[in-house]
């Protein structure tokens, strides 16, 4: 069944997806490939902004768990987002694509400070923008960073890239015959409590009529094919 396409979206990756086959860390194969899929679909005309976990690196939860204040545990992961970020544009500059690195936590011999009506005139002069360093404030994740600043940046939808190609009604890795939904409401996903971004995130673009698309990006292609309608995914919006 196809999907509706959109024009400008916010790219949700997952610091975990950098890691490729490693335990931590960058893999520069794997941003090299993001980062080529990421230019077909620009070629393919779609305006793009992306926001970068940095679980790959550190995660501020696991860090308060192991004894880290979690302040002082998130905003280490903010700095890790900034990294992650940072090797992204490396790699699309190097096919060709201009891009800027956006932080919500000021770093200015490395990248521009977040400013929103800056990051829209990148956008509008063609330009790929990463928003690094979450929201600039601990206790916020990176998934209700994605979701804030695609309301800011008038996105059409967020589309989020993971290590499942959607979402189940349990954990597909965990329980081999868990169901995958093709279309979901937000106040299903917050009803039932469904891991697809948390909750605070999932209001968010619930409020905004910002549609959810989860998809798999460890599949080498599938984001194309994700945003021209077609491969597997699961779209979360205001409709059932």
């Amino acid at each position: 069944m196809s999907r509706p396409t959109f024009s400008r979206i916010l790219l949700k990756l997952s610091g975990e997806v950098l890691m490729g086959k490693g335990q931590f860390g960058i893999d520069p194969d794997m941003v090299a490939r993001l980062a080529a899929e990421i230019g077909e679909a620009k070629n393919a005309g779609h305006e793009l902004c992306i926001v970068v976990g940095g679980g790959n690196i550190f995660r501020g939860i696991a860090g308060a768990a192991q004894g880290f204040d979690r302040a002082t545990g998130d905003y280490m992961g903010m700095l890790a987002t900034v990294m992650n970020s940072l090797a992204l544009q490396n790699a699309l500059e190097k096919i060709g694509l201009d891009t800027r690195v956006q932080s919500a936590i000021p770093m200015a011999t490395v990248c521009e400070p977040y400013i929103r009506r800056r990051a829209m005139r990148h956008m509008e002069k063609g330009r790929i923008v990463i928003f690094a360093a979450g929201t600039g404030s601990p206790y916020f994740t990176t998934d209700t960073t994605a979701a804030l600043r695609a309301a800011e940046m008038n996105c059409d939808a967020l589309f989020k890239g993971t290590s499942v190609d959607g979402v189940y009604n349990a954990d597909p890795k965990k329980v081999p015959d868990a169901t995958r939904y093709e279309g979901l409401s937000f106040h299903r996903v917050l009803a039932d409590n469904l891991k697809v971004m948390d909750a605070s995130a999932v209001a968010l673009c619930r409020d905004n009529d910002i549609p959810i698309v989860v998809f798999n990006i460890r599949d080498e292609g599938n984001l194309t094919q994700v945003l021209s309608g077609g491969g597997t995914a699961t779209v979360v919006s205001n409709e059932e």
